[in-house]
C-alpha cells in the first residue's frame, strides 16, 4: 500500500504540449494575411522617408505619402481577401485569426497613425503622439475584444452568424484615414502640401477611436465570398460602381468608405425591408436583427 502511494504521489502527468496538436497553417488565407503584413511594413518605411525629406524635398516628400496611402489600401484589399478564402475553404483557424491581427495592428495601427504624424501632428509636438497613440490603442484594444471574443465562441455583433460588427471596424478607420488624406492632397495637387485641409485629420483619428468602441452596428460583408450569387441587374451596377471607382481613385474611396461610416449611424432608422435589401444588394444576404424577428 505504502508503494502504490508513493507511485501516485510520484506520478507526473506528461506535459501539456505533448498532447497538443500543432496549429495548422493555411496556405492562401495566410499567403494574404502576409500580404497585408507586407502592405503595412512597406507603408510605414515610406511614412518615414517621407518624413525624412519633408524639410529638404517636399514634393520627394509628398510622393512617399502617396506611395504610403496605396500601400495602406492595398493592405485593406488583402485583408478583405484572406477571409473570405479561408471561409470558402473551411480553414478559418486559431493561427490564422491571431496572424491577422497582428498584421492589422501594423497596417491599420501603427501606418495611419505615423501618416498623419507626420503630415500634421508633428507641428504640434505636445499632442501630437497623445493624439496618434489614442488611436493605435483603441485600434490594438479593438482587435483583442474581437480575439477574446471569437476564442470563447462569443459573436462580435448581435446579428445572427456574426454578420455584423459592433463598432466601427479598424480596416474601415484606416481605410476612411488614408482615403481622406489622399482626397485632400489631390485638393491640393500641384502645392505638395495639403494646408489647411490638414487638420481635418487629427479629431478624425479621435472621433474613429471613439467609434471602434461605440455600439454602431456594421456589417462586415462576411456573407461576400466567390460563392455570392447576384442577378444581373446587380451585378452590373457592383460593377460600375468598382469601374467608377477604379477611374475615380482620388476621391471615390473617400467616399465609399464615409458612406459605410454614416450607414452605422443611419441603420437604426431603416426599417427592415430597407435594411435588408441595402445589405443584399452588398452581399449581406439574409441579414437581419434577431430582436426584430423574434417581436
Amino acid at each position: 500500500m505504502n508503494l502504490g502511494k508513493a507511485s501516485v504521489l510520484n506520478y507526473r502527468a506528461p506535459p501539456r504540449f505533448m498532447n497538443e496538436q500543432p496549429s495548422k497553417i493555411y496556405l492562401l488565407p495566410n499567403l494574404m494575411t502576409a500580404g497585408n503584413l507586407f502592405c503595412g511594413f512597406t507603408a510605414t518605411l515610406k511614412i518615414l522617408e517621407g518624413a525624412l525629406l519633408q524639410s529638404t524635398n517636399a514634393d520627394a516628400a509628398a510622393d512617399r505619402f502617396h506611395e504610403a496611402i496605396w500601400f495602406i489600401l492595398g493592405a485593406f484589399v488583402f485583408d478583405f481577401l484572406d477571409g473570405r478564402l479561408a471561409r470558402l475553404g473551411g480553414h478559418e483557424s486559431s493561427f490564422g485569426r491571431e496572424f491577422d491581427s497582428l498584421a492589422d495592428v501594423v497596417s491599420f495601427g501603427v501606418a495611419p497613425a505615423l501618416l498623419v504624424y507626420r503630415i500634421v501632428l508633428q507641428e504640434f509636438r505636445t499632442a501630437c503622439w497623445i493624439i496618434a497613440l489614442i488611436y493605435l490603442a483603441c485600434g490594438a484594444l479593438r482587435l483583442a475584444r474581437f480575439n477574446i471574443a471569437s476564442a470563447n465562441h462569443e459573436r462580435e455583433s448581435t446579428t445572427n452568424g456574426g454578420k455584423n460588427f459592433t463598432g466601427f471596424p479598424i480596416p474601415a478607420a484606416a481605410g476612411l484615414i488614408a482615403s481622406i488624406t489622399l482626397f485632400l492632397l489631390w485638393l491640393a495637387e500641384g502645392e505638395h502640401h495639403l494646408g489647411k485641409w490638414k487638420f481635418v485629420l487629427p479629431p478624425l483619428l479621435l472621433f474613429l477611436s471613439f467609434m471602434m468602441f461605440s455600439r454602431f452596428q456594421y456589417p462586415s460583408f462576411k456573407a461576400v465570398n466567390w460563392k455570392t450569387q447576384k442577378s444581373i441587374p446587380r451585378f452590373l451596377v457592383i460593377f460600375l460602381v468598382l469601374i467608377f471607382t477604379a477611374m475615380n481613385y482620388e476621391w471615390m474611396p473617400a467616399v465609399l468608405f464615409l458612406a459605410y461610416l454614416l450607414y452605422g449611424f443611419l441603420r437604426p432608422w431603416l426599417s427592415r425591408e430597407w435594411r435588408r435589401e441595402i445589405e443584399e444588394e452588398i452581399g449581406e444576404e439574409g441579414s437581419e436583427d434577431p430582436t426584430e424577428q423574434t417581436s
